[in-house]
Formats: C-alpha cells, structure tokens, sequence
C-alpha cells in the first residue's frame, strides 16, 4: 500500500487534512479541465483551491480517506511539489501568444516537462522558460533559467530564491532550440553525478568555481 507522501498528499497546518497538486505542465490548462477540478474540490468538500508559485492547481484541505478516490476522479498525474528531484517548470506564454515575447518558451517548457518532470537528482532542482529579457518566468532565480533573445537563448544556472538567495550566472548565448535543450542536459547530468545530497545546484558552483563546472559541460 502507497505512503501518503507516495500518493502526492501533503498534511496541512490542522493536522488532519491534505493537500495535493496535480501536474499541470507549464501551467496550461482547458476549460474543461478547470470544471473537472473544480467538481472534484466540490464533491469532497475541499477547503479551497489554490494556485501556487509553480503554476499548478493544488486541492486543500481534503480527507484522508478521501485521497485515493479524488486522485481516479482527476485523471492527472502527480505535481512533483516535494522531494529531490525536478520540480514543475515555469513559463511564460513567450512567442505563442505575447506580443513581446522573443522565443518559444512554452514549447520549450513542454519539452522540458517531457524529459525532466519528477526526475530524482541529489537536491530540489527548478527550471523555468521565459521568452524575453523581461523574465516573466523569474529565471534568473531558478537552478536553470532559460531567457529569450533576439539572437536565441540564454542560460543562466545556480540562481535560486531558498534561504540564502542567489542569482544565476549566465553559462552560454545565442543558442537555437535544439542548442539550449542540449545545455540543459549537461547541466543537469554535471549536477547529478558531483552534487551532495541536498545541494543545490548554486550550491555546488560556489563549492567547486563557475569555471570548472562551465568547463565539465563543454
């Protein structure tokens, strides 16, 4: 039998009640989709809905014998809201929709979804996607943050908004779409085999230099 952690179900401030958040990739979603969660949060009496910072839907407020059956009637799969691993990417409506926008951040931020939601790495791992220099997404503050040029992609990495809060340290320019995701990889293979457990990406530049982990990726 599944833990309640295993099963997305976060224990609230009361004690007795949980919360989970299903996965909404880069935060789109349908009409259809927002009646379902909607009659879902209703049907078991839900305190409330709440949008978080990582752009999903989260459920508060549910019982606990209530979690199985909520998550067959949600069709979804789990948001990744906890652990060590690659959390929910953020980004911005980029070059699909806004006016301003640079590049392609949603499709982008899919593709990133598609390879890395939920992937176990030795700390808590954030990327977001903005399509211009006006980083909606805050990727400067993620452990990758990809920004839109007029000339291609930058990638800033390490920055995070913790405890000890850090901007990124911007790692390469100009990239085209299929350049940026193959940075991203490196990056994200660099951070799996040399980080401690629970360091965080800045973490490790500080550690090791910018340099030499700029120099392990090329």
């Amino acid at each position: 039998m599944l833990k309640l952690g295993e099963k997305g179900a976060i224990l609230q401030r009361d004690n007795k009640t949980y919360a989970i958040a299903p996965h909404i990739p880069c935060g789109v979603v349908t009409p259809d989709l927002l009646r379902r969660i909607a009659d879902v949060a209703e049907k078991y009496n839900a305190q409330a809905l709440k949008i978080t910072g990582a752009t999903r839907i989260a459920i508060v407020g549910l019982e606990e014998e209530h979690i199985d059956q909520v998550w067959k009637e949600l069709q979804l799969d789990q948001g990744a809201a906890v652990g060590l691993c690659v959390r929910s990417i953020r980004a911005c409506p980029g070059t699909t929709f806004c006016k301003i926008g640079r590049q392609d951040a949603l499709g982008i931020g899919m593709e990133l979804d598609q390879r890395y939601h939920g992937k176990e790495l030795p700390g808590k791992f954030k990327m977001a996607v903005s399509g211009c220099h006006l980083s909606c997404s805050e990727s400067w503050v993620r452990d990758i943050g990809l920004i839109g040029q007029k000339d291609g992609w930058q990638v800033v990495i390490g920055g995070n908004v913790g405890a000890a809060p850090r901007i990124g340290e911007e790692i390469a320019t100009g990239l085209d779409d299929a350049q940026v995701l193959q940075v991203v990889d490196k990056v994200v293979q660099c951070y799996q085999e040399n980080a401690k457990r629970n360091e965080r990406l800045g973490k490790l530049i500080d550690r090791i230099g910018i340099r030499p982990f700029t120099e392990a990726i090329t």
